[in-house]
């Protein structure tokens, strides 16, 4: 008998992923199992994580996990990345480190982090290649690209006769969006997945910071992180955000996440958190009918 086809890239990453930036920074190795196992409960498929995040310890923990519970050869798409500068030395150095950590031969989905001249590099592309082709990754992709970065290294690919990128993992939210137009028409242009992260603005739209930054807060830990939201645009955004809640009765993560699941053109929305009831409160944001979401919103 013939084993059953190997679902599409897109398909195969369902909805709702989960991100395991919180992983080893602001919840502990059991908490993440507890993510984890949630996770694998409601069926999600896309397990995110990246070298960086807490310098590889989230892949630990997630290769721990992989380890203890033994998932099925097609039942994950495992994702990783690599930040900038990229030279092919390091590719092959910090794709094996992730291998190593995840416990794995190979990861379905091996992102470029962010962007950076050298990514357009032939002999860093012609290094991605190998990765595909020694079968380490199933596929390329790309996080925090604009449109005409995606396009510029797309069509590169192609004129050296490469396998092209099959996702782009852009923020996405009620207060910041890096899902243009431009974007959508490179990745639909394409056939690109179009994935988001960060739901919630790194708890942004909650509104726990108005009265300053939260203590333990991802703002708190990474300070970085409040140069993106902490400006009048965003302020306004978590405004109109407050106004609909209150007029609607529905709390903050409520509405923030189901304008996001709402967003033409996204295939698969990444959700963290500490705990498993972050997951649950995304899932619930799907089941908004067109007519329960306030139109100002739109």
């Amino acid at each position: 008998m013939n084993p059953p086809p190997v679902k599409p890239l897109k398909k195969r990453l369902g909805r709702i992923g989960l991100g395991t930036a919180t992983f080893g920074r602001e919840i502990d190795p059991d908490d993440s199992f507890a993510m984890m196992d949630h996770a694998r409960v409601r069926g999600i498929a896309l397990f995110d994580t990246a070298s960086t995040y807490s310098d590889g310890i989230s892949e630990q923990v997630v290769g721990a996990w992989l380890a203890s519970r033994r998932p099925g050869p097609d039942e994950l798409v495992v994702a990783t990345k690599l930040r900038a500068p990229y030279t092919p030395k390091r590719i092959e150095e910090m794709l094996g480190r992730s291998l190593r950590y995840l416990g794995r031969e190979s990861v379905e989905l091996y992102y470029l982090h962010e962007w950076d001249d050298t990514a357009v590099d032939p002999t860093v592309l012609a290094a991605l290649e190998e990765v595909v082709r020694s079968g380490k990754a199933g596929a390329l992709a790309v996080s925090n690209f604009s449109g005409e970065q995606l396009e510029r290294i797309l069509r590169l690919q192609s004129e050296l006769g490469f396998t092209p990128f099959r996702a782009v993992q852009n923020n996405h939210n009620f207060a910041i969006r890096n899902v243009d137009d431009a974007v959508l028409r490179a990745s639909a242009g394409h056939n690109l997945a179009v994935i988001t992260y960060s739901p919630l603005g790194a708890g942004f739209l909650t509104g726990k910071h108005k009265g300053g930054v939260a203590p333990g807060s991802r703002f708190d830990i990474m300070p970085g992180h409040r140069k993106k939201y902490f400006q009048d645009q965003a302020w306004h955004r978590l405004a109109q955000l407050e106004a609909a809640a209150a007029r609607t009765g529905r709390s903050l993560p409520q509405l923030a996440l189901a304008w996001v699941m709402r967003q033409p053109g996204i295939n698969t929305v990444l959700v963290g958190g500490r705990t498993p009831a972050h997951l649950d409160q995304a899932f619930a944001a799907l089941e908004f009918s067109a007519a329960e979401f306030p139109p100002e919103l739109e």
